[in-house]
């Protein structure tokens, strides 16, 4: 934590707007529920963050200032999309995704990031782990642990995860449906194995609620269209590889 620490400040002193991801982002969100990720070996190695494309450069300044080293070879292939940068000491790197994650289904953060802080949204947090199609046990734990900490709402919130937004990605791409109701089923049917009987019953009724939003928010014209095709046709991207 001092580690992230030292970077939020140094960006804020280079006035770059930098939000945290991946499971530290959890880890600082879900304090009382962090103990599952201990308990099921979940280390963090690494400091990954979302920034927008017009400070790239001053998120490169932030590292450099603090004597990261880039990788020059992420830089000249994805510099546009993606940078990674690694500690001079500590066996540590971190991920820069610009404007969007793209994985198996797009996260678009262009204006969103000045909606919560030092994290991302925790409906974008959601989203993180929902988009994966080939999904872990750690990422279900991470949404687990989301889950546990925080109600389902419906709109802008710090202090529960905005269901109404979901359904609306959810009801324009078919295929961010169905990874998306995918994952949804498999935290519900783990949920057991990993949380006491208490705490499951709370995860999947504030699912059941996701779901419930997800299935009542009016789809689509291209939804309905490529409903018809389902899994006929792959509706996933391959991850891409980089080279660290």
């Amino acid at each position: 934590m001092e580690v992230l620490h030292q970077i939020l400040t140094k960006a804020a002193e280079h006035k770059a707007v930098m939000r945290v991801i991946g499971s530290i982002a959890f880890r600082i969100r879900c304090p009382d529920y962090k103990y599952m990720q201990y308990a099921n070996q979940r280390y963090l190695t690494d400091v990954d963050f979302v920034c927008y494309k017009k400070q790239a450069l001053r998120v490169a300044d932030t590292f450099d200032a603090l004597g990261w080293e880039e990788n020059m070879g992420v830089l000249a292939k994805f510099g546009d999309k993606r940078r990674i940068f690694y500690h001079p000491s500590l066996p540590i790197h971190s991920d820069i995704f610009i404007d969007k994650l793209r994985f198996c289904h797009e996260i678009d953060f262009k204006g969103r990031l000045e909606l919560d802080s030092p994290t991302i949204s925790l409906v974008d947090l959601l989203l993180e782990k929902l988009q994966i199609v080939e999904i872990n046990r750690k990422d279900l734990v991470d949404m687990m642990v989301l889950l546990s900490q925080y109600p389902v709402g419906q709109g802008v919130s710090t202090e529960h995860v905005d269901g109404t937004y979901l359904a609306e990605i959810c009801s324009k791409d078919w295929g961010w449906w169905r990874t998306a109701t995918m994952n949804i089923e498999k935290v519900h049917q783990f949920a057991g194995e990993y949380l006491g009987e208490e705490d499951a019953a709370n995860v999947r009724q504030r699912l059941t609620e996701l779901r419930k939003m997800i299935d009542e928010h009016k789809k689509s014209l291209g939804w309905k269209l490529r409903s018809k095709i389902g899994d006929k046709q792959k509706w996933y991207r391959e991850v891409e590889e980089v080279e660290r």
